[in-house]
This record gives structure tokens, C-alpha cells and sequence, in this order.
């Protein structure tokens, strides 16, 4: 399978609110329609479902306005108590360590927050929570064989399932259980059962593995430059400078598949001038790591890490228009939580391997590593 790969800036900011541009792949691509598409495919499980993110026009208002009624800023600030308390908890596991030992911050602190505030926010129970850890790890395991592909398919759907139904049963102050709510009470324009579940992997997968990528690629950039750690540290940049910077310079989602062009759709010109033309049809790939290295928008260093960078927050990372992130918020809270947290407890905290031989995810939608082993005290 063939696609276009739009990994310039503007093109693909242009492209993303484009009516022309959808995320249908059953009414705007044809290799889909015409079933040429396995369901051992890789990417299966990110085309077959339905819900927000495969959702094209009047369907896309649907499903965001259902979901944007359980998913609230209010509940997203209620969370930072919560939040702080994983962190302290976390941090004081870590201060375990033996001075001068290898820690893991990635499996030790960056995975654990995002995936344990994303269980708690739809109420799934902790004897569901490590099969669920398990699953949403393999969606984005994209050199998967085909029988995992089939395997967690198959898992992940009777586990969500069960999920819904026990809800369905005994609601619960949780988002699942609004979700519910919202589907019985919108009349037609309700979530039909297929959307329930698909949308809970949509917004599990998405909840956790984007924030995961966050607050580890910070971690690993600040570790990596010294001096814009010292910025941070000593009050001449912020925070929020480092988590937009992180989001610029290392997308926590990569490469983000599938969009398909509704009709023709010329790029970068007049085709005999060097342009080219989307044909109605193709598959399309939105390329957010390369954008955001993008150098006619971020400059000839677009490559290096500068918390300071004057075109702080034109970045993409976390789409852009209609398909913007719900979950951006909660994102910033808990990497705004985790990172300061961190380097308080740890100012000496270091790399424990050279960076070039970290292991990256397989995986070219998320856009890490498999481990992050730091020294977090010297000897």
C-alpha cells in the first residue's frame, strides 16, 4: 500500500483542515470499499474502527460534541491532586535506587502516570489495567505479525466490551460511564454501541502513549542539553517552554495514518511548475515529526533544541482545527507535573548510555524509545 507522506509544515497544517481531505476510509478509499485490505494488516485496527478519529464531516461534529461532554476541562483540573500524589509515590520508588544504579524513568515514571490517570479517568479495573497496558502497546507495535495484529484485535474489543457493559450495570463518576450517558440520552445522534467501543480505544490509546512519549522525550532532551536544562532550572525559560519545544522537536506521535483525499487535491503549486496533485482516493500520512523539523517554518536550526525558539507553539503535534486534541490539556497538566517534579527531586540525574544507543520504539506512529536508563545519584 502506497500513501503520501505530507511532512511539510504548512502543506500539512493546510491539509488538516481541508474539506477536501477525509478520515472515511469507507467512503473515500477505495482499496478500503473494495476490501484489498487484511484484517492481518498492521494498521488495521487504526482504519477499522469508528469513532472520532475515522470520522468525516457532520460525523466528526457528532462523535467530538458526545465525547467533549464527558471529557470536560473541569474533569481534566480535577485530576492534579491526583496526579501529584502518582508522582510523589513514583518519585519515592525511584529514590530507591542505589546511588550510582541504572534506573528506567521510562517504564519507572514516564509510562506509569499517563496509563495509570487514563484507567482512573474511565474507570477500568485494576484487573483489566495490565491486559489493557498490553494491548494498546501492540496498537502501536506497527512491525507486529499478523497474528498479534488478529489477537489484539480480538482481546482488545472483548475486554472494552465488558468494560461498557459492567458501566452499563453500575455507572460510575467516570468517563466511560458518561459516555454511556451521552450515547442513551442524544436521541439520533447518539453513540451507537460500535462507536462506545471505539472510541474508548481511541481515547485510551491516545490518552496515554502521546503524554508516555511527552514527558520521556523531554526527559531524554534536557538530559542530552545541559544547558537548556540550566534555563529551566535557574527561572530563564519555563516549563511550558520546555513541553512545547518537546512537542516541536520530537513529536511524541510521529507519522499518524490515515487520511484520504475526497477529490483532486493540488500541493505546492501548478503541477507543470512542480506541483503535484492528491489524487481522489489516495491514502494519506500526516507526518508530524518531520513537520515540526519543518525549516521554512522553524528555522535553519529546526533540528536543535532551544527552549527559547521564538516560534514556540506553532507546532502540530497535537493536530490542528477541528481534529485538535481533546486530550491536549490533560497532556500539559501531567508532563507540567511530572518533569519539574523530576529534576527537583534528581537535579543530578544523568544519561547512564550514550544516547545514540537508545533503543527507538518499533513503531513509526509513537516516537520514543524502549528504555530510558538514567543514574539518578551519583556514587
Amino acid at each position: 500500500m502506497v500513501a503520501w507522506a505530507v511532512t511539510h509544515h504548512d502543506v500539512l497544517k493546510s491539509l488538516l483542515t481541508d474539506p477536501r481531505v477525509s478520515k472515511d476510509p469507507n467512503q473515500h478509499w477505495p482499496a478500503w470499499i473494495n476490501g484489498e485490505i487484511p484484517q492481518e494488516w498492521p494498521l488495521f485496527t487504526w482504519v477499522a474502527v469508528s469513532n472520532m478519529f475515522t470520522a468525516y464531516g457532520s460525523d466528526h461534529k457528532r462523535l467530538r460534541t458526545l465525547v467533549s461532554k464527558a471529557f470536560t476541562a473541569r474533569r481534566s483540573a480535577e485530576l492534579r491532586p491526583r496526579i501529584e500524589e502518582m508522582t510523589r509515590e513514583l518519585l519515592d520508588r525511584l529514590a530507591e535506587t542505589p546511588a550510582g544504579e541504572t534506573a528506567d524513568v521510562r517504564a519507572g515514571y514516564a509510562y506509569p502516570i499517563p496509563i495509570q490517570v487514563i484507567c482512573e479517568l474511565f474507570g477500568v479495573p485494576e484487573r483489566s489495567r495490565e491486559d489493557l497496558h498490553r494491548l494498546m502497546d501492540s496498537i502501536f507495535h506497527t512491525s507486529a505479525d499478523p497474528a498479534e495484529v488478529t489477537a489484539t484485535y480480538t482481546e482488545l474489543y472483548a475486554l472494552l466490551g465488558d468494560l461498557v457493559a459492567a458501566k452499563t450495570a453500575e455507572p460510575g463518576d467516570d468517563m466511560t460511564s458518561g459516555l454511556i450517558a451521552a450515547r442513551e440520552a442524544e436521541g439520533d445522534s447518539r453513540l451507537n454501541e460500535t462507536e462506545l467501543v471505539d472510541t474508548l480505544i481511541l481515547m485510551l490509546g491516545a490518552g496515554h502513549e502521546t503524554t508516555v512519549n511527552l514527558i520521556h522525550n523531554a526527559i531524554h532532551a534536557l538530559l542530552t542539553h545541559p544547558d537548556q536544562l540550566k534555563l529551566v532550572l535557574t527561572g530563564k525559560a519555563s516549563w511550558d517552554d520546555v513541553i512545547d519545544e518537546t512537542l516541536r522537536s520530537q513529536s511524541p506521535i510521529a507519522n499518524l495514518p490515515l487520511r484520504y483525499a475526497a477529490e483532486d487535491i493540488p500541493v505546492g503549486g501548478d503541477p507543470a511548475e512542480g506541483g503535484v496533485v492528491i489524487r481522489k482516493g489516495d491514502p494519506i500520512l500526516a507526518g508530524y515529526a518531520a513537520a515540526g523539523r519543518d525549516r521554512a517554518t522553524h528555522g535553519e536550526d529546526a533540528d536543535s533544541f532551544d527552549i527559547t525558539r521564538p516560534t514556540r507553539g506553532t507546532h502540530l503535534a497535537f493536530g490542528h482545527g477541528v481534529h485538535f486534541c481533546l486530550g491536549a490539556p490533560l497532556a500539559r497538566l501531567e508532563a507540567g507535573i511530572a518533569l519539574p517534579a523530576l529534576f527537583d527531586r534528581f537535579p543530578d540525574m544523568a544519561l547512564a548510555v550514550p544516547s545514540e544507543s537508545l533503543e527507538p520504539s518499533e513503531s513509526f506512529i509513537s516516537n520514543g524509545h524502549n528504555t530510558l536508563p538514567v543514574i539518578l545519584r551519583r556514587s
